[in-house]
């Protein structure tokens, strides 16, 4: 075959090099003009197709081993550019999917009653959301060790361990260090510290902060040779130790025992609302309960089905152990407190905070908050700011609407006087009130 494809490449070769001629015949007699134009005739007559060319090529390749030439057809820009389209489709429906869902989460938001729970960091006064709390305290801890590197290592050591024994072990250990060297100024084997040292290691060691907290006391690492061994070890060494600095050591111990964990505090969010019927519809976020909606949802049906198996059957004991189970669920709990004029005043709480917590955030509200008062919970129950009760115990978890009550007393005083009262909110929580949807 390959043989027989080169003789065809020979009589073409042969056929296009133009018209015989004699060897005696004069070139010079010739008409070139006519000759091109006669060899090219004959060229195109008898010159294989495009077709058949590529079809020798490919014959030629399969033989020689050689991949084939890939021949682009219209067929192939056709379906490149349905690829192309359909790609361009696929992203258009998937940035539609996106903003549907987006509008849909935002239309939800805007349906709760409170957007989440957030929290104050002490150190820099931040709002945070409650998954950005420890983070942003770590960090913020971290970044006091320019300004004072005892006070941050102290937070780091209660701060970064959650196990509090094993602070309470390590805190102790140091403590002896100081001790030691307190007692024993001039003797360098109290102001030595192996790092090997089984106890250093097993009670000191594992705790975030510790080191910091020796080298802020003036601690320094040195490299030291040990009796016995080829390679020295590392060592913690105080090299300072005169009167001053020992009673500064002894106050910065203290300060290391009493410390306590850096906590972010709850922002109670603080909020108005003109008066409205919907005061007792609460739509809150997932951050109010230990179960997921999904699990509190299944949960709740499944209570449902049971109470209504063993209504008869339940005893006193019974329900009140089953309403404690209940109240176990939630985490926080969203209150308002419908005012004499009809406004409301809402803040967030833990399940289990107290009731004076409670009543000291209303009268924080108020322009008279010095006034005595009172607060009725659903069911007409009055609840009294000097017990020390959890707000789960009096069943206002996860929401509630309370019922604030001026001392009839005193408002009867005021009223006798000729005194006209001022508005009940603070001026504040007024600039920012808004209307419940």
């Amino acid at each position: 075959m390959k043989k027989f494809f080169e003789d065809i490449k020979k009589d073409v070769k042969f056929k296009s090099a133009g018209p015989g001629k004699k060897l005696t015949e004069e070139t010079s007699s010739a008409r070139p003009g006519a000759v091109q134009s006669s060899s090219s005739a004959k060229h195109n007559r008898h010159a294989p197709t495009e077709g058949s060319q590529r079809a020798g090529a490919a014959a030629l390749a399969r033989i020689e081993q050689h991949p084939r030439p890939k021949v682009h057809t219209s067929q192939d820009a056709i379906r490149n550019q349905v690829k192309r389209e359909l790609e361009a489709a696929a992203l258009a429906d998937q940035e539609k999917q996106e903003t549907a869902e987006a509008s849909v989460l935002v239309k939800d938001l805007t349906r709760l009653s409170v957007s989440g729970v957030y929290f104050t960091c002490p150190l820099t006064g931040a709002t945070l959301a409650k998954s950005e709390r420890e983070v942003h305290i770590k960090e913020a801890i971290l970044m006091r060790f320019e300004e004072d590197a005892v006070e941050a290592s102290v937070m780091m050591v209660h701060t970064f361990n959650k196990d509090r024994e094993k602070v309470k072990a390590a805190v102790e250990i140091i403590s002896k260090y100081i001790e030691n060297i307190c007692k024993n100024p001039t003797e360098e084997k109290y102001r030595k510290i192996k790092l090997s040292n089984k106890v250093y290691q097993e009670k000191v060691r594992c705790v975030e902060g510790s080191r910091e907290f020796l080298e802020a006391l003036g601690f320094t690492s040195i490299m030291l040779p040990v009796e016995g061994q080829e390679e020295d070890e590392e060592f913690l060494i105080l090299l300072e130790y005169s009167p001053e600095a020992l009673e500064l050591m002894r106050e910065r111990r203290d300060r290391l025992q009493r410390g306590e964990p850096v906590r972010a505090q709850l922002d109670r969010q603080p909020q108005a609302f003109r008066s409205s019927p919907n005061g007792q519809r609460f739509e809150l976020p997932p951050e109010f309960y230990n179960l997921s909606a999904e699990e509190l949802k299944k949960e709740q049906q499944q209570r449902s089905e049971l109470l209504e198996k063993n209504s008869m059957l339940r005893t006193k004991v019974m329900r009140e152990k089953e309403e404690q189970r209940e109240r176990r669920k939630y985490n926080y709990t969203l209150l308002r407190i419908r005012l004499p004029d009809g406004s409301l005043l809402q803040g967030t709480f833990y399940a289990w905070d107290r009731l004076p917590v409670l009543f000291a955030f209303v009268r924080e509200s108020l322009v008279d908050g010095w006034q005595p008062f009172e607060l009725i919970a659903p069911g007409s129950q009055k609840l009294k700011e000097t017990e020390e009760v959890a707000l789960a115990e009096c069943n206002l978890v996860p929401a509630a609407l309370l019922t604030f009550a001026w001392d009839a007393a005193v408002q009867a005083d005021i009223a006798a006087a000729g005194k006209k009262s001022p508005a009940l909110l603070k001026p504040e929580l007024l600039e920012t009130i808004r209307t419940l949807s």
